[in-house]
């Protein structure tokens, strides 16, 4: 039974890709798309609303000695984040303009780090708030704060 199952995928898989290399160049388009949303991470970049970028980006590279690039993009001010093929993980920008507002009620994003206690005290030093001391979740540590705009950012460390 299992080997008929099997084969009856196989046949299926066999044909949606034939199928697919006798349709047009869209269609081939919209199947490795497909693949590719199936094979990859879903995040592949952040923006972290900013009210003054020139603050922000000393805050952030106070904390977590970041080195930033800067661009404009749509008349919105980015400060890119620290970015390397050779490296896991994605990047994004802190992000100032009409459409960036800081929050403590959104999305959350968690920054890694070798030393919570000392990236916290970096983070209070620099203007930040603690929200959430270290706490250890199981497979590691993790923390809160909210930086310099007013948004809530997190903190990992994994166990040793």
């Amino acid at each position: 039974m299992k080997f008929l199952l099997s084969i009856t995928i196989g046949v299926l898989l066999i044909q949606i890709l034939s199928s697919c290399s006798n349709h047009s160049q869209k269609s081939t388009k919209q199947f490795n798309k497909y693949i590719i949303q199936k094979t990859s991470n879903p995040v592949v970049y952040f923006e972290i609303p900013v009210l003054n970028i020139d603050r922000a980006t000393r805050f952030y590279s106070h904390v977590f000695n970041f080195k930033f690039d800067t661009t404009v993009v749509d008349n919105n001010e980015m400060a890119l984040f620290p970015f390397s093929d050779e490296k896991s993980g994605i990047s994004g920008a802190l992000a100032k303009g009409e459409i960036y507002k800081p929050t403590t009620n959104g999305v959350l994003i968690y920054f890694n780090t070798v030393n919570i206690e000392e990236t916290l005290k970096l983070a209070n030093t620099n203007g930040g708030k603690i929200l959430y001391p270290k706490t250890d979740n199981g497979i590691g540590f993790v923390a809160e704060f909210e930086d310099t705009e007013g948004n809530r950012i997190a903190l990992y460390q994994a166990k040793e």
